[in-house]
């Protein structure tokens, strides 16, 4: 249905969008099963409001939110991160591809398929979906628990082990010659001609190496001088447009080598990480990032064939439970080979049970290729799509059904009947989140007699917190329900100590509309989300990196024959003139003239109030601690 063309196609996934995933996300859905089921609802078997052509063009677009998606996780970590993950990449992200690829190998053969074809369908079902897990991790602050550290490693794994796959597809060939493009496949760069095309083993393997490196080499001595000389400008779309063009450059180079162009986009992430141009980087694609990704998952809900469904209704069902059962055992194995938890397994297990986007080119690839006969590809298409749509849903259940009445933290000697239960006394203080920051708060607090209950997403970090004794909660704390089990009704202050921006808001907001009465401090990483915070009328901010910051300064002073108590007394005043300044300069975040001037001003005041302190101390003839006072007297004066 092109009526309208490329306008009427984009105001079609414009409106779903806009209309399913607001619905999703109150009804605690989360966006991608929003997505997911706004692109039935358009689809060539529901409205039909985009045809499979059009279906499969936007399809084409959208994954490029893919590879945007692996570039600012990239930017996230740097080597030593990769480093440190390389256990768990290269052991859980090894194990479970083999093992899930022979044993889907050995069921294909058994049901009669050639050996040849059985590998290949199960060196590509091994493989699960990034965009839909990451994203789903993201949205749930599930990232940083053991169970998404693992799901990121064994994602990245399957990534890297595309490139073989793609290499072993062809040898694989029994002769199924077609020029049929698999539904849902698009052709996505089967035919094209690469720069390796012809050349002999040992020179496709020096062009890959070389474009590895290239990215490597540039990220490393070209790209700052570069991106310095687009600052420069002081024009913000060319900041923007000079970063999709370091992406798109990235995606070409490597269709051109037959690789990956996501796992291309991760590793030049990865050697941007240091970069100090790495927060501009993600503030400018982040919202091209999740617009496509959206785009992405509608595709998928309207690349499903339902015609082929309807068919063999059983069947595809049978096999799309086979898929998820099987993948999920093989993963559930893993985590308890590498001394997961039970909560975390089951994160692990049920995000990465499905089939992924990969599929979709694989199978094309493996078709034109004459690995595979279009009417085994067709219904297996719809599998691993029906399989990617039903993982947010799943991950919905554990978190709601699953974790609360089965998980590690419930198996207390209390019935778990009832969230409410899991608590014996309601406290004054909520801390959300038992990270670094928040475990010093109430730490800290708890030593002065003020005991607290937690909320954490973290499964680990609750048990660890109900074996000492404490009050905790296992969930989301942006969670109406769950603040209200925690006492939020009763309590008088709110500490939101989570590390995820997006989340600490959210949490904010849903305080804020049912607590009013609730007093809150927020952890916050930066300026830009401290402004997002003081633009909901969250008053009590505090930045990552102000205290250590100010007490390495305060320290370096002393070190350098500074009196103590002039020390502790500027780190005061300077701690008081930040903290008024960050609200005056959040009113004029929108006007960057304005705050750069606001900026400069704010550095003169300092400077001269500072200036005036010292000479009024200096007048003063008590003039306090020496620079060699004790710590005692330096912490004294802090407090």
């Amino acid at each position: 249905m092109n009526e309208g063309g490329l306008l009427f196609q984009a105001f079609v996934y414009l409106t779903a969008a806009v209309l399913s995933v607001p619905v999703a996300k109150k009804l605690g859905l989360g966006s991608v099963l929003g997505y997911l089921i706004a692109g039935i609802i358009i689809g060539p078997f529901a409205l039909g409001l985009v045809g499979i052509e059009e279906e499969q063009d936007v399809m084409q677009f959208a994954e490029f939110g893919i590879i945007m998606m692996l570039f600012l996780i990239g930017l996230e970590l740097k080597p030593a991160m990769i480093w440190k993950l390389k256990g768990s990449i290269l052991g859980m992200g090894g194990i479970q591809v083999t093992t899930t690829a022979l044993l889907l190998m050995a069921i294909a053969m058994f049901f009669g398929l050639q050996w040849q074809t059985a590998l290949a369908l199960g060196l590509i079902l091994a493989l699960s979906s990034t965009a839909i897990v990451l994203q789903t991790l993201h949205e749930k602050g599930l990232m940083k628990t053991d169970g998404g550290q693992n799901s990121f490693s064994v994602l990245l794994f399957q990534d890297i082990a595309i490139i073989p796959i793609l290499a072993i597809l062809p040898l694989l060939a029994t002769g199924h010659a077609s020029a049929q493009q698999a539904h849902g496949g698009g052709g996505h760069g089967a035919t094209e001609v690469t720069w390796i095309d012809g050349l002999p083993l040992w020179g496709q393997t020096a062009v890959v190496l070389g474009a590895v490196a290239g990215i490597i080499l540039a990220g490393k001595y070209l790209i700052n001088p570069f991106f310095r000389l687009i600052a420069k400008t002081g024009l913000r779309e060319m900041f923007t447009a000079a970063a999709l063009l370091l992406v798109i450059a990235i995606t070409i180079l490597m269709g051109k080598v037959d690789l990956s162009p996501a796992l291309g986009a991760f590793i030049a992430g990865v050697v941007l990480a240091q970069s100090e141009y790495r927060h501009e980087l993600e503030t400018n694609i982040e919202p091209f990032k999740g617009l496509l990704l959206g785009l992405f998952f509608i595709s998928v809900g309207a690349s499903i064939d339902f015609l082929v469904i309807a068919a063999s209704p059983v069947l595809i069902l049978e096999l799309v439970g086979a898929l998820l059962l099987l993948k999920f055992l093989v993963l559930a194995g893993i985590g308890r080979i590498f001394g997961m938890s039970f909560d975390n397994i089951l994160l692990f297990a049920l995000a990465l049970a499905e089939g992924g986007e990969f599929a979709f080119v694989l199978f094309a690839f493996g078709l034109n290729n004459g690995v595979f006969e279009a009417s085994l590809v067709d219904p297996l298409i719809a599998v691993v799509a029906l399989s990617m749509a039903m993982t947010p849903l799943l991950m919905l259940l554990n978190e709601k059904f699953i974790q609360p009445r089965f998980g590690t933290v419930e198996r207390e000697e209390k019935a778990p009947d009832t969230i409410d239960r899991t608590i014996d006394r309601k406290s004054r203080v909520i801390i959300a989140g038992f990270g670094g920051v928040g475990s010093t708060v109430g730490r800290f607090m708890q030593a002065n007699d003020e005991e607290a209950t937690y909320l954490d997403i973290d499964p680990d970090n609750v048990d660890l917190l109900r074996k000492m004794g404490l009050q905790v909660l296992y969930g989301d704390a942006s969670r109406n329900d769950l603040l209200q089990a925690a006492g939020a009704a009763e309590a008088e202050l709110l500490i939101i100590a989570v590390g995820n921006a997006e989340k600490t808001a959210e949490i904010a907001r849903t305080a804020q509309k049912y607590f009013p009465h609730l007093d809150i401090i927020a952890r916050a990483s930066g300026w830009e989300d401290s402004y997002k915070l003081i633009g909901m009328g969250v008053k009590n901010i505090y930045l990552d990196t102000l205290d250590s910051s100010l007490r390495i300064g305060s320290d370096a002073l002393s070190r350098l024959g500074h009196r103590k108590y002039h020390v502790m007394k500027a780190m005061k005043t300077f701690r008081r003139h930040e903290e008024q300044h960050l609200h005056e300069l959040a009113e004029m975040r929108y006007d960057k003239k304005a705050l750069i001037r606001a900026t400069k001003q704010r550095i003169e005041d300092l400077e001269k109030l500072m200036l005036e302190e010292r000479e009024e101390l200096h007048k003063d003839k008590d003039l306090g601690w020496d620079a060699s006072g004790h710590i005692a007297d330096e912490n004294h004066m802090r407090n």
